[in-house]
């Protein structure tokens, strides 16, 4: 399941121009190299691959520092999201040597939080993949379902989840940031609004935002590193990086390797396609 090495990832610039590009100096990183992953869904086993591969990618290459940042999105839809909670929290707590971990917002995430304090939100919740990650918590898959409609149950569901949340996981998905700026590049779930500094962006859009900020040609200050809207490739633009493959639609889990001007992917999964 393993790619067997990291591929150069050039910069797209063959869709049209790119007027404030043609001047710009290229994107660098700061002093260290940053491992950015893509939306994840649920799927330990992709995700347990890809730890392997960026384990071995730094075995091949080594770096005095190293950032792993994951995107957001680590939950719903993929069958197993307690796992992924799991693993990316002792992934924090026990980073591989000169390595710091850490981890996004992203909205899917997001209603997880919301759940915690409110049944409500199990409505629109339940059917974008919720009902996955309470179930891979040990709830009802029929009394999830039963909750939609009814608010009794639902707040019978979020008592019981809260009796099943393991604090670590709830301290953990508590304390995810909405972005991360370093060295030319800024880090969010889904983007950025390109009308507003990067300094200025709003929750909604860091973790919400799509064809404003994806249609957009504008130089955002620093290169965004994001997921959120999945492709069949990762996108990689002079403004832009999609890492998002979608590992729920084509159970692929890609990650970007930035370091100094240079890119390069990571992948694992159903990678046959990503490579032709």
């Amino acid at each position: 399941m393993i790619a067997p090495m990291r591929r150069v990832l050039p910069v797209d610039r063959s869709d049209g121009d790119w007027p404030e590009f043609d001047t710009a100096s290229p994107a660098v990183t700061g002093s260290r190299r940053i491992y950015a992953i893509g939306d994840i869904h649920g799927y330990d086993d992709l995700l347990g691959a890809l730890q392997q591969a960026i384990a071995a990618d730094m075995a091949c290459y080594p770096a005095e520092q190293v950032l792993i940042i994951y995107l957001g999105d680590l939950i719903d839809r993929g069958p197993n999201s307690f796992a992924v909670i799991d693993m990316i929290i002792d992934h924090k707590e026990n980073p591989p040597a000169n390595a710091q971990v850490m981890c996004l917002r992203g909205n899917h995430d997001e209603w997880l939080i919301a759940f915690v304090d409110d049944a409500s939100i199990i409505s629109p919740w339940a059917l974008k993949g919720g009902l996955e990650t309470l179930t891979s918590y040990g709830l009802s898959q029929n009394d999830v379902l039963a909750a939609v409609a009814d608010p009794d149950i639902a707040e019978q569901i979020r008592q019981q989840f809260l009796l099943r949340l393991p604090d670590r996981h709830k301290d953990f998905m508590l304390s995810l940031p909405l972005s991360h700026s370093d060295g030319d590049y800024f880090f969010a779930h889904a983007g950025v609004d390109p009308d507003r500094p990067l300094a200025d962006q709003r929750r909604e859009d860091l973790t919400w935002i799509r064809d404003k900020f994806l249609l957009s040609r504008k130089n955002f200050g620093k290169v965004v590193v994001h997921g959120h809207s999945h492709r069949d490739t990762v996108e990689s633009l002079p403004n832009r990086i999609n890492v998002d493959t979608g590992a729920y639609v084509q159970q692929v889990l890609s990650c970007v390797i930035l370091e100094g001007q240079d890119r390069h992917v990571l992948q694992v999964g159903n990678i046959a396609t990503q490579q032709s």
